[in-house]
């Protein structure tokens, strides 16, 4: 008869089994960790890009405008340049190639969309900023960018960006370029 407190001898079969029972707990671990990493990774980015202008995304409350007082005594030239991603099938472009402003002056620019395709197609545009020093200063008041737009076959839209530029620039950042590229998108992408 054995006696109780005697340890159990595992078979190597079996010590092989609690290994790999082992491996696949921890390789499960693995795999919901790296899912919820996944799923947490766009509102990071997006608190990140708010919060350092990085990508073009910036801060654009009512506070900053409020607060916002125009610079008279210097200038700041914004050009704007813009991409179309392949499979788009859309052109797209400023109605101005530049314009020169005070830093904290209101200004609008509008953008043309136009679906060159026989079938809808939806797109979404994603801006940035250079020098990238200049990113965190661009105050986007209203902006067709990160949002989804459907142009109908042959359709063409006005897009209107309205901005200012933050009189806390540094003074030695006199030129700054916004980009937009327009992504292919689909109607179910938030």
């Amino acid at each position: 008869m054995a006696k109780l407190d005697e340890p159990k001898v595992l078979t190597q079969k079996e010590q092989l089994d609690d290994k790999n029972k082992k491996l696949v707990r921890k390789l499960l671990w693995l795999v919901l960790g790296s899912l919820l990493f996944a799923f947490a990774l766009v509102p990071i980015y997006d608190v990140l890009c708010s919060v350092t202008g990085l990508n073009g995304k910036t801060n654009n409350t009512a506070e900053v405008l409020s607060t916002a007082k125009v610079d008279n005594k210097r200038w700041v030239t914004v050009q704007f340049t813009t991409s179309v991603m392949p499979g788009l099938g859309w052109n797209f472009y400023p109605k101005q190639g530049s314009v020169r402003l005070h830093p904290g002056q209101i200004q609008t620019v509008v953008f043309i969309a136009k679906n060159t395709t026989n079938v809808p197609v939806v797109g979404r545009a994603v801006p940035s900023v250079t020098p990238g020093i200049a990113a965190t200063h661009l105050k986007k008041i209203e902006c067709f960018c990160f949002v989804n737009q459907t142009l109908k076959p042959g359709e063409e839209k006005e897009m209107p960006l309205r901005f200012f530029v933050s009189p806390a620039l540094p003074e030695d950042v006199s030129d700054m370029t916004l980009s937009y590229a327009f992504f292919p998108s689909t109607a179910a992408d938030k």
